[in-house]
């Protein structure tokens, strides 16, 4: 049994050691649409057969009697300015090719600037372009009415319009607001030809991460992801690089979105449209398609959108609507992280530090398990005081095993001792644990947040500066290593057997667990150094009552 309780304990450090370090960041994500896979019945229209899409940008050769269109530089910008972001669009294609966040930085440096959402160069493309089918090319040039927007009761208006080869005439409108991160998106299509014109609406996303790789974010999410028949789904690169991944239902919204950021569309229809995407993990081109229209000579019709670029903080995409807060995904912990998300947030109301916070945090939890583990550790110290009685047992009976677990087991049921209560403290703090990490992982709240002295981040792995490079961590992971130190130190006060064996493997855990947090973030480490602080005082407390008893009945 004793063994069986260290191979418990080594069973656990390496769940968390590898489900952390390999696959966490997906764990508990819905599960992703392969690659032609439909998510509902197709439309009955030729929707139901989207084309093969094999470039990034679908290619129209301009006829010889029509001059080409204007090259992007020949193109005007205009910069829009509100309360919540400057964003710049042009008239080449009507793109935003610029779209900074104000109460968001770059870095947590003071002199940062915005967070800039929109990383793309003009050879990669900007996002919004639009096409319809052919017919309307997506690299055709826009005129603007106005070169600068005037707001009115917190509302701006940007009109463009833009006349194809082929004679359909289309007008972009975008209508800001001044306090809102949603940008509506009118889209107004006309036939003044005396033909009859055929297409489908197309609207185009070119994503780039908001953020450059890392060797601690390198395992986090960027790339295209869509809201689609109640369903979250994230389409990792590797499912479209070799060739366009499509995939068709009713979409609520879909995005290309980072950890902390998202640049969102959301359909004004409820109708099934065709979501196709192709590139890499540092770039990736997408079009949404919506179903086939034929427009007789003089009819026109309108396609509504709206946008969402934006910070992805879980009460504004709530308050915002259309199912926005589904691209923060808690996974299976969602019933723990999202009430201690809410503590963090209340107890950062009144201190005004996320660090103070995880630590008010930290002792609810302890209060809350503090029965359980107390339990468990004088289960354990009832197990450590019939080790004598368990080793004559294993010398009579050595021969034996069969009769010797039956007189293991009559011991444990005589003294009333669980041999696996000292594990299920760890076992059920494990859950919260992993709550925890998405909480500090995936909300925004946390992100730039100092706590103290060398920690200004706790989204991050706390590093001291020490003037120099520490090959592989740059600088000193000094919480990491006092965490590491309180686990030791908890380990030797934590009764254990007198299995020499078990001792040494026990006594592993905390080198174990000391290199697993070191790309943590700081924030997860302080929950589990004050964690740490908290047993040690529990054990002290039970060691000391103990004392007493002995004393007492000598």
């Amino acid at each position: 049994m004793d063994t069986y309780r260290a191979f418990l304990a080594i069973l656990i450090s390496f769940v968390i050691l590898i489900g952390y370090q390999y696959f966490f960041v997906g764990f508990g994500t819905k599960q992703t649409v392969v690659e032609g896979e439909l998510t509902q019945a197709p439309s009955t229209t030729e929707q139901a057969k989207p084309p093969e899409w094999t470039e990034v940008e679908p290619e129209y050769e301009t006829p010889a009697d029509v001059p080409a269109p204007a090259a992007d530089g020949d193109a005007e910008k205009i910069t829009v300015e509100t309360s919540l972001y400057t964003a710049v669009i042009s008239e080449a294609g009507g793109t935003v090719t610029s779209f900074v966040l104000k109460e968001h930085k770059e870095t947590n440096a003071e002199d940062s600037p915005g967070k800039q959402l929109i990383n793309n160069t003009a050879k990669m493309g900007y996002p919004l372009k639009f096409a319809w089918g052919s017919v309307f090319p997506a690299t055709t040039v826009f005129e603007a009415a106005d070169k600068s927007i005037t707001f009115s009761n917190g509302k701006g208006e940007l009109h463009l319009s833009a006349i194809a080869p082929s004679g359909l005439a289309v007008e972009k409108v975008f209508i800001f607001d001044q306090d809102s991160y949603l940008i509506d998106l009118q889209i107004k299509v006309s036939n003044p030809t005396e033909l009859s014109l055929q297409g489908s609406p197309q609207l185009y996303q070119v994503g780039v991460p908001f953020q450059e790789s890392s060797t601690f974010n390198r395992f986090l999410f960027n790339g295209p992801a869509a809201y689609v028949n109640g369903e979250l789904q994230e389409y990792k690169a590797k499912q479209f690089e070799e060739g366009p991944n499509t995939v068709q239902g009713v979409f609520e919204w879909i995005a290309y979105e980072g950890t902390y950021f998202m640049r969102a569309i959301i359909p004004g229809n409820r109708e099934p449209s065709t979501y196709q995407m192709q590139g890499t993990e540092d770039i990736a081109y997408t079009r949404l398609t919506g179903e086939l229209d034929t427009l007789s000579p003089g009819e026109g019709k309108v396609y509504d959108y709206r946008l969402f670029y934006g910070p992805k903080k879980l009460s504004l995409l709530k308050e915002t609507g259309y199912g926005l807060d589904k691209s923060i995904d808690f996974g299976w912990f969602d019933i723990i992280a999202k009430p201690t998300l809410a503590l963090l947030n209340f107890f950062n109301k009144y201190f005004h530090n996320y660090g103070i916070a995880i630590i008010l945090v930290t002792i609810i939890f302890k209060v809350i398990f503090w029965p359980i583990t107390q339990k468990g550790l004088k289960s354990m110290k009832n197990m450590q005081k019939l080790q004598p009685k368990m080793v004559k047992i294993k010398e009579k009976f050595k021969n034996d095993p069969q009769a010797m677990n039956r007189e293991v087991m009559s011991l444990y049921k005589t003294y009333k001792v669980n041999p696996l209560g000292g594990c299920l403290p760890m076992v059920l703090q494990i859950p919260v644990f992993f709550a925890l990490y998405k909480v500090l992982l995936l909300c925004i709240e946390l992100r730039h947040a100092p706590f103290m002295l060398w920690i200004n981040d706790l989204s991050a792995p706390d590093r001291l500066w020490l003037g120099f490079d520490i090959p592989y961590l740059g600088g000193l992971p000094v919480l990491t290593l006092l965490m590491g130190a309180s686990m030791f130190i908890q380990q030797k006060l934590t009764p254990t057997t007198a299995d020499p064996t078990q001792a040494r493997i026990m006594m592993m855990l905390p080198v174990v667990f000391t290199f697993m947090f070191v790309n943590f973030a700081s924030g997860l480490v302080l929950y589990w150094f004050v964690n740490n602080l908290l047993s040690i005082l529990q054990q002290q407390l039970i060691n000391r009552g103990v004392a007493k008893k002995e004393k007492a009945a000598a």
